[in-house]
This record gives C-alpha cells, structure tokens and sequence, in this order.
C-alpha cells in the first residue's frame, strides 16, 4: 500500500444552500494549495427536504436527523470516490478528510452564555465507506471557548487572497453571505455574516416558479426593486449587530420573508428582484463600514455566478474592484471546500484553525474531532 502523504487532505462543504456536496482534493506541498480535483454531488430531492424540514423544530427530531446524516455520508462518499479517481490516488495517500457537515442549528451564546452549533454528519460512517480518516464538527470548540463558531474561512482567505498594501474583501455567498477583512496595512484581519445571501433568492424563485435557483438572476433582473420593501427587510436588528457575529437560517427563513411581506399582494418578480439587491446592499454597507479602504472585493460561493447580485454590488461599491475568485485561480465553488482541507490539516497539526479576532473565542484553538479509519 501506498504511505500516506501528509500533505494531501481533502475538503468536503455543504452549504447553507442545501444544493448538494462540494468536494476538492488539495495538495499542500507548495507555497500555495493546488487543487488536485473537484467534484460536486448533488443532493437528492428526499434529503434536501429532510435537511430543509430540520432547520425548524418538529416531531421525532432525532430520528430524522441520523438518517439524514446517514444519507449525507454516502453522499460525500460518493464526492470522496469521485476526487480519487479524477486524481488517479488511492484512500491510503489522503492524510485526512475535513467534512462540514450540514448546519441544522447554530445558536451560538444564547444560552449560558454559550450556546451550541449543530453540523449534522456521520463522520464515523464516512471513514468506514471511504477508509480514510474524517476530522468534522469544527466548530464546536470555538463555540465552546465563547466565539461563533463561524465564519472559520477568513484564515484561508487570508492565506489565498491577501496582499500587503492594499485592503481587500473576500465576501463568500452561499446561503448566507460572509465576510472578510483583509486590512493591507497587516493589521488583523475581521469576519462575520453579513445576512442571507442566497437562501432566501432560492426559496422564492422555488416557491414561485418551481426552479432550484435563479440562473444568473435573471429573473431578479426582469423585476423592479421595491425600495419600500428593501428598508423594511434591512431594518432587521441582524443588520445593525456590531461583530462579532453569525446567522443563519435560524433566523432567514420562510417565516421570516413572510413576516416582511405583511401578507401583502406584491408582484413575486418584484420580491425577487428585491431579496437580490437585500443580498447585495447588506455586503455593501458591511464593506463600507468595516472596510472604507477597501479597494478590491473578491466573491466566491454560488452567489458569484449571480449576474444581477454582481452588479448591484459593483453599483453600490464605487471605487471598489469587484471581481471573482476565478480571477485569482480559485474557482467560486471550491473555496469553502478547500478551506475545511486547509482546516482538517491544521487540525492533524495540532495548529489553531480559528482566528479569535473573527469568531470573539477565547483564544486561538485546535478545531475539529478526529475519526480515524
């Protein structure tokens, strides 16, 4: 058998989106990763539904929740045995998997002071279906130590797309969107949850037209922005939280965008054109607040792929670059899986993966348990 080789992690991400499984084998040996091979597996109806009924209390909880874990595993399997055969390396090279899992719950420091995040995932299946060891649940130990748990990827922006001299916001738009600070002048680097990103968008094209999303925001693009409506969604008390902080469909939910809407008759192209400049003008206002120097803002996630997002943020962001990870040589959906790589190594490392001045944690710690193959 081939020995391990300790640079060699895979990174596997499913988003607030619930769209399915991003996975990328990344080589650390470098200066910089190189990502080996990339792979995505689409979530299946059955357990998206599973996983979108969970983010809301209801009947047998626990039940659903293993099974649907259960179902996730063998998804990421699927993701795992893809990036090893694009890749021509067999499960003995990989040093470790770092798997997400899906976020069911996160309420960090709401009770005691604490709180608790839940990711939901079977890391012990997942290294029995792949023979590989799986590192998951990294957030819980930031938690643990006061912090949010989230966002944990400002380290790997930093590390991806920082440059001395010149300030830079990497704004990652999955299901809720996530910012980070960059300062130029080496100083320390900030990130939090703006608010919904794509979430909300999905829903309501879903609802409305019966599609998973709306490509490239056309849809958005043909409606007219209720400005009326827009301060009122932007009035949310979310919004104005100084970091650090964290969201997510806790709290922008179904319910939540029925509440704003006042039960009221509105033409559903005109909402959707509405929910996409909230998305926009919440990372705009959070990068004029938290960035005013900023001269670059750089987007990943499924978000960037948004036409009309993209404009209302170059719009509302005057004298800011916007541009795309890909223009960095880092495709859009591979960023957060390569971070949970980078993060599943630091952890084999012994080496702190969260950033204290990002999350509010206690200190600087080692995230993530362990389940060996």
């Amino acid at each position: 058998m081939p020995a391990t080789r300790p640079e060699l992690l895979i990174g596997l991400m499913s988003g607030t989106s619930m769209d399915g499984a991003d996975g990328v084998l990344v080589d650390f040996a470098g200066a910089q990763p190189r990502v080996l091979a990339a792979s995505h597996q689409p979530f299946p109806d059955d357990l998206r539904a599973a996983f979108g009924a969970l983010q809301q209390p209801g009947d047998d909880e626990i039940h659903r929740e293993a099974l649907a874990a259960n179902a996730l595993a063998r998804v990421y399997a699927d993701c795992v045995a893809a990036l090893l055969r694009d890749a021509a390396v067999q499960p003995d090279a990989v040093a470790a998997i770092g798997a997400h899992g899906q976020t069911i719950r996160h309420r960090p420091g709401r009770y005691d002071g604490i709180g608790y995040t839940r990711q939901s995932q079977h890391p012990a299946l997942l290294a029995e279906l792949t023979g590989i060891d799986v590192i998951a649940d990294f957030r819980s130990r930031d938690v643990a130590a006061g912090g949010q748990g989230a966002p944990l990827v400002p380290a790997v922006h930093q590390a991806l797309f920082g440059l001395a001299g010149e300030t830079r916001v990497v704004c990652n738009i999955g299901g809720i969107s996530n910012i980070s600070v960059l300062p130029g002048d080496g100083g320390p680097v900030i990130g939090f949850d703006c608010g919904p990103g794509n979430a909300l968008l999905d829903h309501w094209i879903a609802r409305h037209r019966g599609q998973p999303f709306d490509g490239n925001g056309d849809w958005a693009a043909g409606g007219r922005i209720d400005e009326a409506l827009l301060a009122r969604l932007l009035d949310e008390p979310y919004f104005k939280q100084t970091p650090p902080k964290s969201t997510g469909r806790d709290l922008f939910h179904p319910a939540w965008l029925d509440a704003q809407l006042q039960d009221a008759e509105r033409d559903p192209q005109h909402v959707q054109a509405t929910l996409a400049a909230l998305t926009a003008e919440a990372i705009a206002r959070d990068t004029r607040r938290h960035a005013p120097d900023a001269r670059r803002l750089i987007v990943c996630g499924g978000g960037a792929r948004n036409g009309f997002v993209m404009a209302r943020l170059a719009a509302a962001l005057p004298g800011v670059t916007v541009q795309t990870s890909d223009d960095f040589g880092v495709p859009v959906l591979q960023v957060e899986a390569l971070a949970f790589a980078w993060l599943a190594r630091q952890c084999l490392r012994r080496q702190p993966g969260n950033m204290p001045t990002v999350t509010g944690a206690a200190g600087p710690r080692v995230l993530g348990a362990i389940y060996p193959r």
